[in-house]
């Protein structure tokens, strides 16, 4: 068997992968040690992305014809592939924080939804919140006017009612005027 004919089967996997892939991260692992791998492996597969060591001319077959191309500038040294379908900001966010406690981590580049982004781009994008707090955060803003309101109506019933908070009466314009009569 030819060399190209056992590589295809891995060149067809990463294209698999990438396949309608919100997110494709290139990360430099060398320098890690097999515990802090598998704590990122870890991490990963729990928020849904698939975490890969590939060669990079296998990486760069896959690539070709994508809107992952612009990534195989990237590979050169030792590199592995983060993929998410799901959440946009997933991989950059836990390869940022891990990165945090592990200096040998180094995103290089990153395709979000289509969009290519360096180093810097993915730090940004590592900033953003997952999709189920800024859902949260949006409920919350949402919900708040509406739990004031009710908590209004709430002290209204317990003072007896709208009668009870009825503004005071107001002195007419003709109480001046009659005063002013009656002191003539």
């Amino acid at each position: 068997m030819a060399k190209i004919e056992l590589k295809q089967p891995i060149v067809e996997e990463i294209s698999a992968a990438i396949k309608d892939a919100a997110t494709v991260v290139i990360v430099n692992y060398s320098g890690i040690t097999v515990a802090q791998d598998t704590q990122l492996r870890k991490q990963l597969r729990e928020a849904g992305v698939t975490y890969k060591v590939y060669k990079n001319t296998l990486m760069t077959r896959a690539f070709k014809g994508t809107e992952f191309e612009a990534l195989t500038e990237s590979l050169e040294g030792t590199n592995a592939i983060a993929v998410c379908k799901d959440d946009a900001t997933a991989p950059a966010r836990i390869l940022s924080n891990f990165a945090k406690g592990c200096p040998a981590i180094e995103i290089k580049a990153g395709v979000v939804e289509g969009v290519v982004y360096d180093e810097k781009g993915m730090a940004a994008i590592a900033s953003i919140p997952s999709r189920d707090e800024l859902i949260s955060k949006f409920l919350g803003s949402i919900q708040s006017p509406i739990t004031n309101f009710a908590r209004v109506l709430n002290q209204i019933a317990e003072k007896g009612g709208a009668s009870a908070c009825e503004p005071a009466p107001a002195e007419t314009a003709e109480a001046p005027a009659e005063e002013a009569a009656a002191a003539e």
